[in-house]
């Protein structure tokens, strides 16, 4: 591995031990083994490193969720299950992001690549959920990922917040037969 992996190997690190906001470029520069000037050289600024940590960090967690649904039950309920899994294997991750939509604000270079990543996202979640491929409904699977994502990022806050109190993937199926059925009579 060369200086720019090594910087990303131990940004991600970082992240996963102090967050995104409490990570400094010593923090990074240490967990890599090299000097503070490559974080400048390779990537021009410590939050631009941040950034991409968070980027490919959440990349490697879609593989792994990706990995996780190509086998075993696809149904609602058990992709939730998996969901699940991952927000507890995955904690500091989750937190990360959460943290990030602070930065959002005042930041809009972050907010542009956080805009892509989640516009990407949804198509990813309708074919995780419902098999809907982007490329052969687009307006559907936009629907179904956006529904899908609203869903996800409620129950992540959850979640975070306490997950004891945070529903579980039974009470979640529970709920949307109930919306659903709603759905129908409206």
């Amino acid at each position: 591995m060369g200086n720019r992996e090594d910087l990303l190997a131990g940004a991600k690190r970082c992240l996963y031990e102090k967050g995104y906001s409490r990570t400094t470029a010593r923090d990074i520069a240490s967990a890599a083994g090299v000097s503070l000037a490559s974080i400048g050289y390779h990537f021009g600024s410590t939050k631009a490193l941040l950034n991409a940590a968070v980027f490919e960090a959440m990349a490697d967690w879609g593989d792994k969720l990706g990995q996780a649904m190509a086998t075993g039950e696809r149904s609602f309920e058990a992709i939730l299950r998996r969901v699940l899994d991952s927000y507890r294997a995955d904690r500091p991750l989750w937190q990360t992001q959460v943290e990030m939509v602070a930065h959002l604000e005042h930041e809009p270079e972050l907010r542009r690549e956080v805009s892509a990543m989640q516009s990407a996202g949804r198509f990813g979640l309708a074919e995780i959920f419902l098999g809907l491929n982007h490329q052969d409904d687009e307006q559907a699977a936009r629907a179904a990922g956006m529904f899908y994502q609203v869903l996800m990022s409620g129950l992540l806050v959850q979640w975070l917040i306490d997950p004891e109190l945070a529903p579980s993937a039974e009470e979640l199926a529970e709920g949307m037969r109930l919306a659903a059925s709603a759905t129908d009579r409206a």
